[in-house]
């Protein structure tokens, strides 16, 4: 099972909002997913990121790879 740490879109057309999760590699972008560690909100001005650092923490120790976009994300707020 390939874990990828990525972002879930949430919110309305044109008005975008993405839930951080922990989910299986196979499901689709906005399917099934195992844990929820934070959001991101680009519509505001700056963004709004909340992460849940020490789950982050525990996903990435236990094999979960992060996207590219949710690296950035994850660096930005000093969890990587």
């Amino acid at each position: 099972m390939a874990v990828k740490i990525r972002l879930r879109r949430m919110g309305a057309k044109k008005a975008p909002f993405y839930r951080i999760v922990v989910a299986d590699g196979r499901y689709p972008r906005d399917g099934r997913f195992i844990e929820e560690i934070g959001y991101y909100d680009p519509t505001k001005e700056p963004s709004v990121v909340k992460v849940d650092a020490e789950k982050a923490k525990t996903w990435l120790q236990n094999g979960a790879q992060p996207t590219d976009t949710v690296r950035d994300i994850l660096k930005k707020q000093g969890v990587l």
